[in-house]
């Protein structure tokens, strides 16, 4: 015999037929538990563009010096586009969520779709190949960003909980 699977915040009976009357508590918002502390988080906002800049940085210097000896001019490339890096990645962060849905997909699908474009302009490329990897990439990465934030909120933005 199949019964019915309990549900969050269930039925409260207080009276009604025979003395027993059933009203609806309303359920409240299930949410996953936070198991990292504030500290934590505020130090994840900041530490993973410098990580991941730092990556990018030598990603680029790496590309551009193609298997030669590594140069004063060479690090200095690196670091200049770690920073640039860490710079936009944080303006994208803090920037990108106060738009709509589209808009947010767009700047953060964009962001990427340079980045690697950048790089793969660093091996020797055509600019003209170098924009349409980047244009691909920031395609996909929209699709995947869009249909995140299209399930996750409303029209106006709200998260849907």
């Amino acid at each position: 015999m199949a019964h019915a699977a309990p549900t969050p915040g269930g039925v409260r009976g207080t009276r009604g037929t025979r003395g027993i009357r059933r009203t609806r508590v309303t359920a409240r918002p299930i949410r996953t538990p936070d198991v990292f502390s504030e500290r934590t988080h505020r130090m994840a906002r900041f530490g993973i563009p410098v990580v991941l800049g730092l990556v990018y940085g030598y990603w680029a210097a790496a590309n551009r010096r193609d298997g030669g000896a590594i140069t004063g001019w060479n690090l200095l490339f690196g670091f200049s586009c770690a920073v640039a890096f860490i710079v936009l990645c944080l303006a994208v962060a803090t920037l990108a969520p106060r738009l709509q849905r589209e808009l947010h997909s767009g700047v953060k699908s964009a962001f990427a779709g340079v980045a690697i474009g950048f790089l793969y302009s660093q091996t020797g490329a055509s600019v003209l190949r170098s924009a349409v990897m980047g244009a691909v990439i920031a395609a996909g990465i929209f699709m995947v960003f869009f249909y995140r934030y299209y399930t996750r909120e409303d029209g106006a933005g709200n998260r849907i909980r």
